[in-house]
């Protein structure tokens, strides 16, 4: 069975359960859970899908009821962990369905058991959501939740611990609301001497947790200063170290990283790490760890190294350990204890390696490379290891500009563009120093270039709607092709005098009409470094004869009225003030235009000088000069612009995200009202139906009651008659036994049929427990309804006939002489109470008539049932086939 059926399935089983919490259900969405846990998902919740997501609604609302029975609650975790495998599905879960508050309340339900596997279950999973994820206080049950993993940590209790630390190191990392709700608790004390104690433990990863909450909550404070103060901070050091080189899976590792990184952060343990005298070597080890083929341990490893660039003082100790010259003692020891100084073989290995995955360590290395050869170039002197690192990095790097495949979709094309922008970015660095560029020079040919830039104008302006996307947004992926671009034109400049045909390829691309959208945005970006690059290729540029200056001015304009437009609507959706925004776009607006005008001032200029050949050059240079003096100080004017917009683009963002927390929480409010309506108003159409039919059954006992006395005045005039009768009423008792255990065999139909076949077996209830009463009487009351009937016939004649009837029935019924013995006292005490006879004879007739009644309502409701059954039948058969058309019927849905 494919996904899609599977998932149709399951949503229809959800709701099922929901409307109707039977066993049967229940086990029907265990078997859907089981069988859509059994195939692919990966990347399922990313695809944008309605069908899924409706799923996991359904999934989530089940799991936050507590009336979902544990076992239940256990199977849809699992799928919905399954789900989260990803990043995108796990930050998706996390924040489009809120399923982190759904699991915090799911522990706080069954908080007075810490050890059952659903509460471990459910940490595991939470552990899994809240890693590099922001989980605010305030979030529905994040305070219990907190209560909750502190106390389970106080009683160190070996199942709970881990789990409990897990997920108490990723809510405090980076999250100052939650860090400042537990300082403020009054068992904060005793939570840190725990955590203290849990240092000495044998588990690393628990040392790891550990280390990570005590670095989130007392880094800057008192407990904090002692703990990592300069005689323990070495030892930490090398315990960390060890940790991630040697730790117990890429769990560990992963937090491990994290908490060097967080350390990292403070000036003054960022300080000690700089006099860690054992700092090459475990520099040199951890870089061992990129010799396995695992992407998530390298990214993680890169990570970390990246984090070290961000310390100057570390930068150039990661420079030694990676461009260093290899020596025969240093060889032998790379061998045993990592690259050491073959490290930067490893990072250029992980630039075009094939393990899938390694995209971002693709990326991430060459950031780091970047950051590396950044320190080296900056010397006065590039050694000799540097420059034969650089001959053997630039061919990997050219071979990274090639690859573009525009039929394997924009994910592809995305994670392209933004390799060859740093790839060009890095280029661009070794260009910096003549030793470099040389090599640079002789090995980047004017064809690559072209082709590359072509292939991306060609993206830039293809027809395809992903690629023809408005500029309203860095993330979209004409940005992304833009930028690309203009690396690779910035990297055509800067080479173009070293290379053949460069120069002649460069200002032809300048001159290209298609030019125009990549350079506006980059103009009109809010980053300083794109706006710097655009007005460098547009100073080239603008001399050009076929530079459509024109078409730039238009295409500025319109990117400021876009972003105008989008900064204006931003503001309204937040209501924040609209003074300063529309300050900046409006200044960015008016030197857009005075961009344009000067473009078009040069333009005229370039024009009058092919008119005015008789012109003196001199002349001529003295207008250029005042006209780019002009646009210097226009291009310093726009830059401040430009600033003061990034600046208000900032502050907007933030409130952006603070409006989409709330839009998030109130849209999870709004399903839970939601939910609740639509019960209500199920609720309220099956008392509707119920009322009806109640209705219907008083109209048709009225009826009956009057068919009931003819036939009791008709049994009264023969008594063989009554023998056939009871002989009919015996078989009739005997159908409706039959009819009992078939009812049984479909009760379970009825409920997931319809509202009415709710009615049908609160009714057959009612009369399964009639019967079970009236069965024990039923001899009993049969003479004693014989009696009663001739007695209502007889009564208002003569109370002397009653007597002689009385005595015949005596000698016609000597079988039954306690019956007699019965009926003489009745009529001995409708003699003393004749006052009372009236009343005693309607209390007998009610009677008779109720027990009449039951009879051949049995009969006349289970001939509407059989007729309802059959309707019902056909009815599943369509919705079966509906839904699949190989339904598999088990049920026997004939009478």
């Amino acid at each position: 069975m494919d996904l899609t059926t599977c998932l149709k399935s399951l949503l229809l089983t959800i709701h099922q359960y929901r409307d109707s919490r039977t066993a049967q259900h229940a086990s029907q969405l265990q078997k859907q859970l089981e069988e859509v846990s059994g195939l692919k998902c990966d990347h399922l919740l990313s695809s944008g899908q309605v069908l899924p997501s409706e799923c996991v609604s359904g999934l989530v609302e089940l799991t936050g009821n507590p009336n979902t029975s544990p076992v239940l609650i256990g199977s849809i975790i699992s799928l919905l962990a399954q789900l989260a495998s990803d990043d995108t599905g796990r930050e998706i879960l996390h924040s489009s369905y809120n399923l982190t508050s759904t699991l915090a309340s799911v522990i706080h339900c069954h908080s007075s058991t810490p050890g059952e596997p659903l509460v471990i279950q459910c940490l595991q999973v939470l552990q899994k959501l809240t890693y590099n994820t922001r989980t605010f206080q305030s979030t529905n049950y994040i305070n219990e939740l907190i209560g909750f993993l502190m106390t389970s940590i106080q009683s160190q209790s070996e199942d709970v611990v881990l789990p409990c630390l897990g997920v108490m190191a990723n809510l405090c990392r980076e999250n100052p609301s939650v860090q400042s709700h537990i300082k403020s608790l009054d068992n904060v004390k005793q939570f840190y001497r725990t955590l203290i104690n849990f240092l000495a433990h044998n588990s690393l990863t628990v040392v790891v947790f550990t280390l990570s909450i005590l670095a989130s909550l007392t880094l800057n404070e008192t407990v904090g200063d002692k703990l990592f103060d300069s005689k323990n901070i070495h030892q930490t050091f090398q315990l960390v170290f060890n940790i991630i080189v040697n730790g117990d899976g890429t769990l560990t590792r992963k937090y491990s990283v994290d908490l060097l990184v967080d350390l990292l952060k403070s000036p003054k343990i960022a300080d000690y790490l700089t006099r860690y005298e054992h700092f090459s070597a475990c520099v040199s080890q951890v870089l061992g760890l990129l010799r396995s083929k695992d992407p998530d341990s390298a990214a993680k490893v890169l990570e970390l190294l990246l984090a070290m660039c961000s310390v100057s003082g570390l930068r150039s100790l990661l420079c030694d350990v990676v461009f260093r010259p290899a020596g025969p003692r240093l060889r032998a020891a790379g061998r045993r204890q990592g690259p050491g100084p073959d490290g930067g073989l490893v990072l250029v290995q992980w630039l075009s390696s094939p393990v899938e995955g390694a995209e971002t360590c693709s990326i991430r290395t060459l950031q780091l490379l970047h950051e590396l050869l950044e320190e080296s170039m900056g010397a006065e002197n590039v050694s000799e290891s540097t420059l034969s690192f650089v001959e053997r990095l630039l061919p990997v790097l050219l071979g990274l500009l090639k690859g573009l495949d525009l039929a394997k979709g924009d994910a592809h094309l995305r994670r392209h563009c933004q390799r060859i922008t740093h790839v060009s970015s890095l280029l661009l660095l070794l260009c910096s120093e003549d030793s470099t560029r040389s090599l640079v020079s002789s090995q980047v040919s004017a064809q690559l270039c072209l082709s590359q830039v072509e292939a991306l104008l060609s993206c830039c302006h293809s027809n395809s709607p992903t690629s023809c996307l408005s500029p309203g947004s860095d993330n979209k992926l004409s940005q992304v092709c833009s930028e690309a671009l203009l690396k690779t034109l910035e990297l055509m400049s800067r080479l173009r005098q070293q290379v053949k045909d460069m120069e002649t390829s460069f200002y032809r691309l300048l001159q290209d009409q298609r030019i125009v959208t990549p350079l506006s945005l980059a103009l009109t970006s809010h980053h300083r470094e794109r706006v710097q690059t655009g007005l460098a290729l547009l100073l080239e540029a603008t001399p050009l004869p076929d530079f459509p200056s024109l078409v730039l001015g238009e295409s500025i304009a319109a990117n400021n009225a876009y972003h105008h437009r989008e900064a204006e609507l931003s503001i309204k959706r937040v209501a924040v003030q609209e003074t300063l925004p529309l300050r900046t776009n409006t200044s960015v607006l008016d030197s857009s235009r005075s961009v344009s005008s000067l473009v078009e001032k040069i333009q005229t200029g370039l024009e009058l000088q092919e008119q005015m050949k008789d012109s003196r050059v001199s002349e001529i240079i003295d207008v250029y000069e005042q006209k780019l003096a002009a646009f210097t100080s226009k291009e310093s004017r726009l830059q401040d612009l430009l600033e003061a917009k990034a600046l208000a683009l900032s502050q907007a963002d933030r409130l952006i995200a603070q409006y989409r927390l709330q839009r998030a929480q109130a849209e999870a409010e709004a399903r839970k009202l939601a939910s609740l309506l639509k019960d209500a108003e199920r609720r309220r159409e099956a008392l509707q139906a119920e009322l009806s039919s109640q209705v219907l059954e008083v109209e048709r006992s009225r009826a009956d009651m009057e068919e009931l006395l003819q036939h009791n005045t008709r049994l009264q005039k023969d008594s063989e008659e009554h023998q056939a009768l009871k002989g009919a009423y015996n078989a009739l008792l005997s159908r409706l036994n039959e009819t009992e255990r078939l009812l049984k065999e479909l009760q379970a139909a009825h409920i997931s049929l319809s509202k009415q076949t709710d009615a049908l077996r609160r009714s057959h209830e009612a009369l399964q427990q009639q019967q079970n009463k009236t069965a024990s009487e039923l001899e009993d009351r049969e003479q004693q309804v014989k009696s009663l009937q001739s007695d209502v016939q007889k009564r208002n004649g003569d109370i002397t006939g009653l007597n002689t009837e009385l005595r015949a029935r005596e000698q016609q019924l000597k079988d039954k002489d306690q019956e007699k013995k019965d009926l003489e006292d009745t009529v001995d005490a409708l003699r003393k109470e004749l006052n009372k006879t009236e009343q005693a004879r309607k209390d007998a007739s009610i009677k008779a008539s109720s027990l009449e009644l039951q009879r051949s309502q049995l009969e006349t409701k289970l001939k509407q049932k059989e007729e309802e059954l059959s309707k019902h039948s056909a009815m599943i058969a369509m919705i079966h086939s509906l839904s699949s058309g190989k339904l598999k019927s088990d049920v026997n849905l004939s009478l």
